[in-house]
């Protein structure tokens, strides 16, 4: 997708609004973090990621043993588990 926007000035900086398509298809919300950079005279928005946008399996690929290992709750159950 692609559009032509009019760059405002914003106090001291330069702003440009996304139009709600391109925010969607560039999977961009209101307040999220993201990292600006120009790369061959072009800037470049990325999102930042954090442990709250991965998935399960992301999760999952994360995880070792041998810095996460060991009993989290030596309690017994208090519900319906399954041990």
């Amino acid at each position: 997708m692609e559009t032509r926007l009019i760059i405002k000035k914003w106090g001291n900086n330069l702003g440009v609004r996304l139009p709600a398509a391109i925010a969607s298809e560039a999977h961009l919300h209101a307040d999220q973090e993201v990292r600006l950079s120009v790369e061959h005279g072009r800037v470049i928005v990325e999102p930042v990621s954090t442990i709250a946008d991965l998935t399960l399996a992301d999760r999952l690929n994360l995880f070792d043993p041998a810095v996460h290992g060991g009993e989290v709750m030596a309690a017994e159950k208090v519900g319906a588990e399954l041990w």
